[in-house]
């Protein structure tokens, strides 16, 4: 009965430290299936050992009840080993991990509401922000943060820490230039954020003869653009310009959709293949025009929106740099631009419709 009695006092008092229920005097708690809990009694024989690998002396919370009950609540170790013993690291070291960043001399960017963050690794910090003025002219501020020098380069890829040297301007005015952004393949996800990657951005298999094919094919688009609007263009396909919101979702205008017949129409009244000739005497194509239309109707002119896209060939130092850049000359038409060393490679197969042709 003594017994019975014990187990009652206890099983209560813990009812009421692991699920907070008062006891009224004279009555019993209330108990509520809601409240997931389990409590296995081991019996009235059975005792925590107070020292050993499992159990530490220091390692223990004192719990009181609403009856002014105290127990003592041992911690179990989670592991026998010593945590705080300092491993030695035969990792890569920070350049060289960094390392590809630089062969690569690209950039990435942080957007926000008003300044742009611009890291191009290996090369510079900066902030700006851009603003068009009347005649399409942009007007420049931005500052310099930080520079890296050869010196600094060469510290960092041996893995040893150095001070960087910091510049600063004023804020300047540039003239009208015409706005460039490389293609991004995939948006960067870093601490909840969307980081960008634009730049100068190589793209090692382009030069490929399957991914060629791909892009060609309008399975392989290109993503550009800084600030508010973004856009996607799938090669024969479409020209999209969207903006994503978190709460939103995503917000797409169809700026112009890919048609054959309208396009050979355009191209009997427009110049659709435009050649240079080079120092040896070789004539060669340097830029191709293709027109989407069929966009979604603008809001201030009531008519459909439509692109003309050029795929231009550009030479560079990085061979396999690819640049995209959007201008509205006229409202809610548009171009598109897509300059590359690679595009150089299928420009030649262009017909004098600016057809492209993909060998088989």
């Amino acid at each position: 009965m003594d017994r019975t009695r014990l187990l009652f006092v206890l099983f209560g008092g813990l009812s009421e430290l692991c699920c907070h229920v008062s006891a009224n005097r004279g009555g019993s708690p209330s108990f509520s299936d809601e409240i997931p809990f389990k409590i296995n009694w081991p019996g009235d024989e059975f005792t925590l050992p107070t020292s050993g690998a499992l159990y530490k002396d220091d390692d223990f919370v004192i719990m009181t009840t609403t009856e002014k009950e105290k127990y003592k609540c041992l911690l179990p170790s989670l592991s026998n080993g010593d945590d705080d013993d300092v491993k030695e690291y035969a990792g890569p070291t920070p350049g060289d991990l960094l390392d590809p960043l630089f062969k690569q001399s690209s950039c990435s960017y942080r957007i926000e509401s008003y300044w742009t963050y611009e890291v191009c690794h290996g090369k510079h910090v900066r902030q700006y922000h851009e603003e068009k003025e009347t005649g399409q002219q942009i007007k420049l501020q931005e500052y310099v943060l930080g520079s890296m020098t050869k010196k600094t380069e060469s510290s960092t890829t041996s893995g040893t820490e150095t001070a960087e040297k910091v510049e600063e301007t004023k804020p300047k005015s540039e003239p009208e230039k015409e706005e460039a952004f490389s293609s991004t393949h995939k948006p960067l996800v870093v601490g909840g954020q969307t980081h960008i990657t634009v730049g100068t951005t190589h793209i090692s298999r382009l030069t490929d003869e399957q991914l060629i094919k791909e892009f060609l094919s309008g399975s392989y688009c290109l993503h550009g653009g800084v600030g508010w609007w973004k856009y996607e263009f799938c090669y024969g396909k479409h020209v999209h310009q969207y903006h994503e919101d978190k709460e939103q979702g995503k917000n797409m205008v169809v700026v112009g959709s890919w048609n054959t017949e309208e396009h050979l129409e355009w191209a009997q009244k427009n110049v659709a293949r435009s050649y240079q000739l080079k120092n040896d005497g070789v004539q060669k194509v340097k830029l191709v025009s293709h027109f989407y239309g069929h966009g979604d109707v603008c809001d201030m002119t009531g008519k459909p929106r439509q692109v003309i896209v050029k795929l231009k060939c550009k030479e560079s130092a990085s061979p396999h740099a690819v640049t995209v850049y959007m201008l509205e000359p006229q409202t809610c038409q548009y171009v598109l631009g897509v300059e590359s060393p690679v595009i150089c490679q299928i420009l030649d197969t262009a017909d004098e419709k600016g057809l492209l042709s993909v060998s088989s």
